[in-house]
């Protein structure tokens, strides 16, 4: 959209015609846009919004999330202080239980859980890091369309649809808050428009008036720390991050977004910049696992094991990719011997 021309006085009545026919012409060319286009255009803008605003809005809220036939309720406050994430997670059913982050810090506090991995894929919403990767052209991979606005636990909304140009992904709606780009619901549905998972805030609250207490632990328990991966950058690209491993394919547009830790073996998380996956590649255990696929909304976990080097390996793939998607990467893993050694 033109911004709005500044107005002078009046010149010569030439200058004055010549440039009330410019005018005229410039609201052609407007009017000439197909308005198609101008929305499209718009919600790729919407979409440059949401990255940045995930970590440096500050808000309070519960949420609901959807996977199959799961539902949990969480509370969270976030916010951003001195250039670092704050956030605290309490669930609301299924136990007590809370996570706390202070910039790449996390403590997680389970009393009733038993042992946990702080690995294993967390709710979408305001933590996919999938949704905080700026490095991917997501519109290359996703047709965007603006289909309109809503309310969303009070709050006026914008509704962004992002279509899978492949069949290596699922489609996404996005609801955004108007004033801030930050995401308030979200639906993950495949080709048929069946949504697969669901996330929406039941209440929010957005300020940065967050006192200190809502971010410190109040759950008795046992604590258990653990350090995100510090997200991968153009320079640390070149980093062999699947040394000893490789992938023979893998989905146009996903690139390698961390390094996740793992008590045992390598693991890369790969992201096109909305859905990401993760690859463990992991000596065999005593245990015997259940091989193949299984799903849960739209996370799919495949399981494969590999023999290399005489030894025996654990192939698991896990994200928000369709079955036979999960199951191409992880026939496409090969594992050089030197790792097998090891």
């Amino acid at each position: 959209m033109a911004e709005p021309s500044r107005l002078t006085r009046p010149g010569p009545s030439g200058r004055l015609r010549r440039s009330l026919q410019a005018l005229v012409l410039l609201g052609l060319s407007v009017l000439l846009v197909p308005a198609a286009q101008a929305d499209d255009e718009v919600a790729v803008r919407w979409l440059e919004q949401l990255a940045p605003a995930l970590n440096m809005t500050s808000y309070r809220g519960v949420f609901v999330y959807a996977r199959g036939d799961r539902v949990h309720s969480m509370r969270i406050a976030h916010r951003f202080v001195d250039g670092m994430v704050q956030e605290r997670l309490v669930l609301q059913d299924g136990g007590s239980g809370e996570i706390v982050r202070k910039g790449m810090n996390v403590i997680c506090v389970l009393p009733h859980h038993g042992r946990i991995r702080l690995d294993q894929v967390i709710p979408s919403g305001p933590f996919a890091e999938a949704y905080t990767n700026e490095q991917v052209p997501v519109s290359r991979w996703y047709t965007a369309k603006l289909l309109g606005e809503d309310r969303v636990a009070g709050y006026d909304a914008v509704i962004i649809g992002l279509t899978a140009n492949d069949a290596h992904r699922y489609n996404h709606r996005l609801w955004l808050e108007k004033s801030t780009g930050l995401l308030v619901k979200s639906h993950v549905g495949d080709p048929d428009g069946k949504v697969l998972e669901h996330f929406q805030f039941t209440s929010l609250d957005i300020t940065d008036e967050i006192p200190d207490r809502e971010f410190e632990i109040q759950t008795e328990g046992r604590e258990v720390t653990h350090s995100l991966d510090e997200p991968v950058t153009a320079r640390t690209l070149e980093t062999p991050f699947m040394e000893g491993w490789d992938l023979s394919w893998q989905p146009d547009g996903f690139v390698p977004a961390a390094a996740p830790r793992t008590s045992q073996g390598r693991a890369v998380a790969f992201s096109d910049g909305v859905a990401a996956f993760s690859v463990f590649v992991e000596p065999k255990g005593q245990v015997s696992m259940p091989l193949g696929a299984s799903r849960i909304g739209a996370t799919t976990v495949y399981m494969r094991e590999l023999d290399a080097g005489g030894g025996q390996f654990l192939i698991t793939v896990v994200g928000e990719i369709p079955p036979r998607t999960a199951r191409q990467v992880a026939d496409s893993v090969r594992i050089d011997d030197a790792l097998a050694l090891h």
